[in-house]
Formats: structure tokens, C-alpha cells, sequence
């Protein structure tokens, strides 16, 4: 199994280029990093975990700025989001961003795609609460178009895009309806969000990886019935927290990458969680 790692980088933890070096050295498979913008001090939303909110999320590192320093310094070391909030950016100057990371990391990169939980957050965007999953799916979709081989238009309910000439592309070719980077869709499981899933990603990034064996019939389902290779279908459980026997159970599931959580810490602590984390890798000794 392809272990990977989350971790909230900030301006008081490890850098990305010290941790990528680390990662790939010790051969770990990749690194995704979460995003947020800014956290609006008067915030109605809970925090989903319970509890205050943890300070890192106010000091988040951009991540396609700090994916891009972990990608100079490494040459195999898988890079991801986890996830992107879609909605709170522009899909053109994203679809940009998203292609030039992929092509000079040489088609590491990893799009993963969510819908947010932070009203507040969102609302300064601009993002209506109510339709940003439809205003998510929107955004994919002009991105799809701008990452085609030729010119390809877009018009959408909540915007478009004319046919234009944008390189660099994604690296990877498309693969039935998908067209861009390794695409996952975090979230809670679901039928709507199963069919984003079967309409435009690789897969499924479901957060902690809980309720997988009940979830994972109903997602094949619908991947099936919307024409897709059963063989393709991706599932990653993302920010996971190594217990024993949960690796053991996800191989059952058929799972092939897990994304562990590190703590947001300086290099030391980061650096101790790591060699815990080794006897998970190939040749390891852990049960996960």
C-alpha cells in the first residue's frame, strides 16, 4: 500500500522544501497539503471536528506556492490537495495554475477537490452557500475545457470561457469524461456527491476513511452505471490516523493509497512522527 501525508503548513511549521526532501528520501508516496484563504474571526460555522477551531487553520500556507518548492527540490514525491476549494477561486486563473504545477513536476500533481465547510470563508469570495456544489461542478467543467487538446468553449450556468489557446497542459491524458491531473473528490459519502465523482474525478478522498465498507458498494454503483471502468476507480482515505488493523482492513477494501496525518509542528516533531510512520511503508514492520 502507497502511504502519503497531509499536514496543515504554515509560517511556525516545517518548510515544504525540508518535508518533500524527507518525504521522498524515507519513500513515503506523496504529500497533500489543505487550503484556506483566511478564517473570518466572527465565524458562526463549527468547526466539523468539534471543538475551537485549531490555530493552524488561520495561518495555512498557499498551497500550490508551497507544493511548487516541495516539486523543485524532489523528483518522485507524488503532490496533492486536500483539498482545493474550487469555488473560491477564479476557474480560469486555477485552471493556469493547476496545469503549469503539473507540467514542471512532470504529472505529480493531484487535484483534490472539495466544497468547503467555512460559510464565513466562502462568503467572501462571493460563493452563495446554497449552490456552490452546482457552482463547483460549473468551474470543473470551464477547467475541462481549457485543458482540452484544441480550443474548446464553455458556457455554464454560473460562467464561461471562449475557445482559446492555454498551455501548458496537464500531463496526464484523458481518460473517459475526465480531462486534467489525478482528480479525487473529498466529502461526505453520499449520492450527490457520487455522482460529481462518476462525472468528473478519478475517485473518492473520503476524510478519516470511517464507514468505507458500507460507503464504497453505492460509489461502484454509480461509477458503473455512468459508463466507468470499474478497474479505475480511485478511493484515497485522506488524513487518516495509523491505528491497528485499519490499513489490513483498507487492502480488503481494495485500497491501494492511504494519506496519513502529520502533526503542524516544527521539524523535529514532524520529523519523529515520520520515523513512526516508516513501519508503515513497504518492507515495514507496522499493521497500520
Amino acid at each position: 500500500m502507497r502511504i502519503s501525508v497531509t499536514i496543515f503548513l504554515t509560517d511556525e511549521t516545517i518548510t515544504p522544501a525540508h518535508l518533500a526532501r524527507e518525504l521522498e528520501q524515507r519513500g513515503f508516496r506523496g504529500l497533500y497539503l489543505p487550503e484556506h484563504t483566511h478564517i473570518p474571526v466572527e465565524r458562526t460555522t463549527p468547526y466539523p471536528a468539534g471543538g475551537d477551531l485549531p490555530p493552524e487553520y488561520g495561518r495555512t500556507l498557499d498551497p500550490f506556492v508551497a507544493l511548487a518548492q516541495a516539486a523543485a527540490v524532489t523528483r518522485r514525491l507524488a503532490l496533492g490537495t486536500g483539498i482545493t476549494l474550487v469555488a473560491q477561486h477564479d476557474p480560469i486563473d486555477l485552471a493556469k495554475r493547476i496545469a503549469t504545477l503539473d507540467h514542471l513536476s512532470g504529472g505529480r500533481f493531484t487535484l483534490g477537490v472539495g466544497y468547503g465547510w467555512n460559510v464565513e470563508e466562502a462568503a467572501d469570495h462571493g460563493v452563495a452557500w446554497r449552490t456552490r456544489r452546482d457552482l463547483v461542478r460549473d468551474r470543473m467543467a470551464l477547467m475541462r475545457a481549457l485543458w482540452s487538446a484544441e480550443p474548446t468553449g464553455y458556457t455554464g450556468e454560473f460562467g464561461g470561457v471562449r475557445a482559446s489557446f492555454a498551455h501548458p497542459k496537464p500531463v496526464r491524458k484523458p481518460r473517459g469524461p475526465v480531462v486534467g491531473p489525478r482528480t479525487l473528490v473529498g466529502g461526505a459519502a453520499g449520492p450527490g456527491l457520487f455522482a460529481h465523482i462518476a462525472e468528473f474525478a478519478d475517485g473518492w478522498l473520503p476524510i478519516g476513511g470511517r464507514g468505507l465498507a458500507e460507503a464504497l458498494p453505492a460509489l461502484r454503483s454509480v461509477w458503473a452505471e455512468a459508463g466507468r471502468d470499474p478497474a479505475a476507480l480511485e478511493v484515497v482515505p485522506y488524513a487518516v490516523r495509523p491505528a491497528p488493523g485499519k490499513l489490513a482492513h483498507y487492502a480488503e477494501l481494495g485500497i491501494e493509497e492511504v494519506v496519513v496525518q502529520l502533526p503542524p509542528a516544527g521539524g523535529t516533531e514532524v520529523l519523529r512522527a515520520l520515523d513512526d510512520y516508516a513501519a508503515l511503508l513497504p518492507g515495514g514492520t507496522g499493521q497500520g
